[in-house]
């Protein structure tokens, strides 16, 4: 019997006035694509690290912002196409300023986008998950709990 694995990632919907924060990204699920792919700052939970820290990690590596987490989106779960199932803790937050031009390997570049831009990305097919239109319009909806619902035990002094 094999062992399920969920991986866990953390996913920030960043927004600033009426545009989203998008990364633009290689297709890592289909690396032969010559399309590249839009996706929220997001990637995985590293050891030792909490939800909060890997949030604002991700962010500032793949778009060079550094941001305020307002409330927990809540938790979006996704089997990618190659099987791979997904535990994507979201958060709604701010950016506070940018910090970098360095970004990950794979990211192309960040930057702001109009919900109109995002739904003709999706049109395109352009967006990396069905998850990206989901947050954004969960956000828009008011969708959100207070950071406090996230009890970390092993972080207890890290609420944002």
């Amino acid at each position: 019997m094999s062992r399920f694995l969920p991986h866990v990632t953390v996913a920030a919907v960043v927004v600033d006035r009426d545009r989203f924060l998008l990364v633009e990204e290689r297709d890592r699920i289909n690396p032969d694509a010559t399309a590249t792919v839009f996706n929220q700052p997001a990637g995985h939970l590293e050891a030792g690290e909490s939800l909060f820290d890997a949030a604002h990690r991700e962010t500032l590596e793949e778009s060079g912002w550094e941001i305020t987490l307002k409330s927990y989106l809540g938790l979006y779960i996704n089997t990618a196409p190659n099987g791979v199932v997904y535990h994507s803790h979201t958060f709604l937050a701010r950016p506070l300023r940018r910090a970098s031009e360095i970004l990950d390997e794979g990211i192309m570049r960040a930057d702001w986008y109009s919900l109109t831009a995002i739904k003709a990305l999706e049109r395109d097919g352009r967006l990396r998950s069905p998850l990206v239109v989901r947050r954004i319009h969960d956000a828009l909806e008011g969708r959100s709990w207070p950071l406090t619902l996230i009890r970390d035990f092993d972080h207890p002094d890290n609420a944002s």
